[in-house]
């Protein structure tokens, strides 16, 4: 299975008065795991029921392989959508829910009992449900459910997976599970892959480029790693990071970042006022350093304790 190559050309979408989407363009390469990441209403879901055919741009165009598909409805788009509520036929096993897209083939198109068999059991293999496939859904867990989803929407060997916020129903523990399963399943098919999530997290560890929205504006695009250590603005900055960043007023003079009267680095940048960044794990603990603070409450987490500080003192060198 081959994914095609996937270009958001000038695209926007507005609802009345609403812009959903203000002139997206980005390209997803084949086999590429892309997501669609932001805060709820900045427009990925839009944007991905665009791209399966759900929704209808206002202006602009989506091309799969230089092709464009904006007036093919979405059944005879090379694409298939994985939902959140996973949209199975509860009085179905999952041998039943999985063959339900292949006994909807006609004609010349349509299998064999033994192919349709064969092809069935190879796409519950995938998804590692062989001991399961003669379950219903009430008898299987939310990972199980959206792994059914997941083998159902691939079996017709579509160019492009959507998958639409797939992992928010499940608890913290299958969250982790399926998450490592999707990323499995789609290297494994070198499908293209398009995942749309609000949990900056669930993005970070799956995908290969994501793409930061905010209020149907793309805010950033490009490796996971590389936004976090170089975000373009604020708020891509506060965004991303758990703990959050840490953000100070500072100013640059000469060539040296200041906060209060410190100089903390060197830049390249124009003398002007700024906004200084500091990851949480970029602070380094020393008891007579100038930037002192002290803990309100301490969090556990088994390999790491977060402390939340207040009360932020910048002591100069002179004061000492």
């Amino acid at each position: 299975m081959k994914g095609s190559q996937v270009t958001i050309d000038h695209v926007s979408k507005r609802f009345g008065d609403f812009v959903a989407l203000d002139d997206i363009n980005f390209t997803i390469e084949p086999g590429e795991f892309f997501s669609l990441l932001g805060p709820s209403g900045c427009g990925k879901t839009t944007l991905l029921r665009i791209i399966a055919g759900f929704e209808f741009p206002d202006d602009g165009v989506v091309l799969f392989d230089d092709k464009n598909i904006i007036s093919l409805p979405p059944d005879k788009r090379p694409s298939n959508t994985v939902f959140q509520t996973y949209a199975l036929f509860p009085h179905l096993t999952v041998y039943e829910n999985v063959a339900f897209p292949l006994r909807l083939k006609k004609g010349s198109e349509a299998l064999s009992k033994e192919e349709l068999d064969k092809k069935v059991r190879e796409y519950v293999h995938l998804v590692q449900l062989d001991q399961h496939i003669n379950k219903k859904p009430n008898q299987l867990s939310g990972g199980q459910k959206q792994r059914v989803a997941i083998a159902r929407a691939l079996i017709n060997e579509p160019k492009v997976l959507l998958l639409d916020e797939p992992l928010s129903n499940l608890d913290a523990r299958l969250r982790l599970q399926t998450r490592e399963e999707i990323k499995r399943i789609q290297k494994e098919t070198g499908i293209t892959t398009v995942f749309v999530t609000h949990d900056q997290e669930e993005a970070m560890s799956i995908c290969d480029i994501m793409v930061v929205m905010k209020l149907g504006i793309v805010q950033q695009i490009g490796e996971p790693q590389a936004i976090y250590d170089d975000p373009e603005n604020l708020f891509v900055a506060n965004f991303l990071g758990t703990p959050p960043i840490n953000i100070f007023k500072g100013k640059v003079v000469d060539g040296k970042v200041y906060i209060g009267e410190e100089a903390v680095a060197d830049t390249s940048v124009a003398d002007q006022e700024v906004f200084v960044g500091v990851r949480p794990e970029g602070f380094i603990y020393d008891e007579n350093g100038l930037i002192k603070v002290s803990a309100y409450v301490t969090q556990p987490e088994g390999y790491e304790h977060i402390k939340n500080e207040v009360s932020f003192l910048l002591e100069s060198i002179k004061d000492k």
